[in-house]
């Protein structure tokens, strides 16, 4: 996914309409409200891949590039000018980034903080669907285009590698995945790391935690899966919805729904005995687009 005029896009030209509207003036008027105006500075970080708050960024004057970290240099992904806007489905599950955002050239941004975009999507409807569809769109690309912050080395004969391609899959997290059985030069370099067949898969988080054989608890801790769960609170379930409508569903919103389950964590710990006391002390989070 890449929308910047000096490199080749793989989009068509509906798709990328699609995950990169431009914003009206009174759009933007309407957002102005619920945020602050600040100026960018060439080079400003705005967003760091992995970072837990994440606001919203709307821009009015200049140029941000959303770019993947990786240990070689920066891969560009898209490149935001006046009208445009960051963020993809991570922002509004409230997950760490994927990416890093920073401004390529100077100039003026509406910061909104996740609270007030979550506000933002549920008063005005005009505004809502157009950032839905978006982001949506945008994290079907990513993984689509496997442009993450997560790669799994693995084999396809293996079960590990199978149950967690899975519980990324149902988690909506774009990953890259190496297959051992087709790079044998991937097999070679674990053999000289001493990486035995018991940990196999392998899972590189965010370029820098090797996960051996992980949990997949232990995923969804490394990719923060329930970083914006208040742990103290009590909840049977919890569910993200776009407002009824007597419309059908946007296209994007039934892809979105036939690729995965939305179960935010799949740990053990997570399991409920129904039948006993203790059992209705602990809660199951489910995620349900709907």
């Amino acid at each position: 996914m890449v929308q910047d005029a000096r490199s080749t896009p793989f989009i068509d030209a509906s798709q990328e309409a699609l995950m990169f509207p431009t914003l009206t003036s009174a759009q933007i008027a309407r957002i102005r409200q619920l945020g602050v105006v600040r100026p960018i500075a060439r080079g400003d970080v705005l967003i760091e891949a992995g970072d837990h708050v994440v606001p919203f960024f709307v821009v009015t004057r200049g140029e941000i590039e959303i770019v993947q970290p990786t240990p070689t240099g920066n891969n560009l992904v898209a490149v935001h000018g006046p009208g445009k806007f960051t963020g993809e489905a991570n922002l509004i599950l409230g997950r760490r980034s994927l990416m890093r955002a920073v401004a390529s050239e100077p100039g003026e941004v509406i910061q909104l903080t996740r609270e007030a975009l979550l506000d933002l999507v549920q008063t005005d409807a005009e505004i809502s669907e157009i950032l839905m569809r978006a982001f949506i769109n945008r994290r079907l690309e990513l993984a689509q285009a496997g442009i993450g912050d997560v790669a799994l080395v693995g084999s396809m004969h293996c079960a590990g590698t199978l149950r967690i391609r899975e519980f990324l899959t149902r988690n909506g997290h774009p990953f890259k995945f190496v297959d051992l059985d087709r790079d044998p030069d991937v097999q070679a370099l674990l053999d000289g790391f001493h990486v035995t067949l018991a940990d196999i898969p392998v899972l590189i988080c965010r370029g820098d935690v090797v996960l051996r054989n992980p949990t997949n608890q232990a995923i969804a801790d490394c990719l923060g899966f329930n970083d914006s769960i208040d742990r103290t609170q009590m909840r049977d379930v919890v569910m993200v919805s776009t407002r009824w409508s007597s419309r059908p569903p946007h296209p994007a919103v039934r892809q979105a729904r036939a690729r995965a389950s939305r179960t935010i964590s799949d740990s053990p710990k997570a399991s409920l005995d129904r039948g006993s006391p203790a059992s209705r002390t602990r809660r199951r989070r489910n995620l349900v687009l709907r």
